[in-house]
């Protein structure tokens, strides 16, 4: 069977990955004038929707479910988008310009877009599979989750990364006792290095995290089926009424590798996010793209890459040759009393100083991560209105005054 998803007209722009990337994509064709087919397909039954507020708003429940949605769900009909949910696909034919669908049925395309994302990483021990061991990458995770997050309830974080951090305060914050293991010397040690990543030590455990470095989880133990705790190396139990992995996440590259499609780390693809086949794109956190300010192809896991990436990649799929992405990394995050945003990239051991403007230890401050005097990235926490002025001092990649940086007196946009 040959769907072509058009009622007669030529082939459409296929999207596979019905997430922020894949609606977003199909939104900037539109508003770029694109008249044509837009077939969005994806394996979830929910209608595109946002991530980050699975493990901040959403979990706390301070912010209800239809705000998590990206478009409302009259609007794909409305923009004459054919969004196919709770659909598999099993293979990709760049050859044929087709797309195999799970129930064998095919989609033709003119030009393919694939926002496939990532998946959580699986936690390699006995005793994983158990009930209560918990991820999250989905809604329904989060829904999952939630309900554990009861008064007086016994929650183990495994991995102190971003998701990890942010589950624990959710979880403390509904009154849970939080266990967080982590393999490191500190929380996100490898995103921040030491001198800030201490600060989130510093602020989980004031808020009466039990923060345990420099272990490795052996096994979780269950009781009929349920966990019931995690076993370290050293043979100590941490019980447990429910586990949480957050160990980090794979791009989800199956489908583009099965089609011969460069894969590192990642859908390899140019400064216009096309992929080695000319008629294939890729965006959000599944694609490895180059990028002309760091002058190396990057893979960049959060929110806003998926929410920007796809302006570009629907310009190029139109056939716009100025279409290139070189929008600087950002996240942010929300922990308790904090809030961040960290501009820049850094890879580790890519710095040679750190500079704070402000005290660390007041949780109000500005750092700033340097290589040869330039300023590589910068994170405001609990400081506004600044990113700005933080990006542009990491594009313009210009040697700084370093006691000027950290001079509150001195303003950003004067270095």
């Amino acid at each position: 069977m040959t769907d072509t998803g058009t009622s007669g007209r030529e082939r459409p722009i296929v999207i596979v990955g019905a997430s922020l990337g894949g609606a977003k994509a199909a939104e900037a064709l539109r508003e770029a004038g694109y008249r044509g087919g837009i077939v969005l397909i994806g394996e979830e039954h929910e209608r595109p929707y946002e991530r980050p507020p699975l493990s901040k708003g959403y979990l706390q429940g301070k912010s209800p479910r239809e705000k998590i949605y990206v478009h409302p769900p009259q609007w794909y009909a409305e923009h004459d988008v054919t969004l196919r949910l709770g659909t598999g696909v099993a293979a990709i034919d760049p050859a044929g310009h087709t797309v195999t669908l799970a129930d064998d049925g095919r989609v033709e395309y003119a030009k393919l877009l694939l926002t496939t994302g990532s998946v959580p990483r699986r936690l390699p021990v006995p005793g994983a599979d158990q009930d209560g061991v918990l991820s999250l990458r989905r809604v329904e995770d989060s829904d999952r989750i939630r309900a554990a997050l009861r008064p007086g309830a016994r929650i183990a974080v495994i991995g102190a990364g971003w998701i990890g951090l942010e589950v624990a305060a959710a979880a403390r914050e509904a009154g849970a006792e939080v266990t967080v293991l982590e393999t490191l010397e500190l929380p996100l040690l490898r995103v921040l290095g030491r001198e800030v990543a201490q600060v989130f030590a510093d602020l989980h455990r004031d808020h009466g995290v039990d923060l345990r470095f420099g272990v490795k989880v052996t096994e979780l133990t269950g009781e009929g089926g349920t966990v019931s705790g995690v076993r370290l190396a050293d043979g100590t139990t941490v019980a447990a009424d429910a586990v949480v992995v957050g160990i980090g996440i794979a791009p989800a590259t199956g489908l583009a590798e099965a089609a011969g499609l460069e894969v590192d780390n990642g859908i390899r693809t140019d400064r216009h996010l096309r992929t080695s086949d000319p008629d294939v794109y890729a965006a959000g956190d599944v694609a490895n793209a180059y990028h002309p300010l760091f002058d190396k192809h990057i893979r960049v896991e959060h929110w806003a890459n998926a929410l920007n990436q796809p302006q570009t990649a629907a310009r190029a799929l139109l056939g716009q040759p100025d279409a290139v992405y070189d929008r600087i990394p950002y996240f942010f995050t929300d922990q308790y009393d904090l809030g961040a945003e960290y501009v820049g990239y850094v890879e580790p051991d890519g710095y040679d100083q750190v500079v704070f403007r402000g005290d660390p230890a007041t949780r109000e401050f500005i750092a700033f991560w340097l290589s040869g005097g330039r300023v590589l990235a910068g994170m405001n926490v609990n400081v506004w209105d600044v990113t700005d002025p933080i990006r542009e001092l990491v594009r313009s990649r210009r040697v700084v005054d370093t006691k000027a940086l950290a001079d509150p007196a001195v303003p950003l946009d004067a270095l």
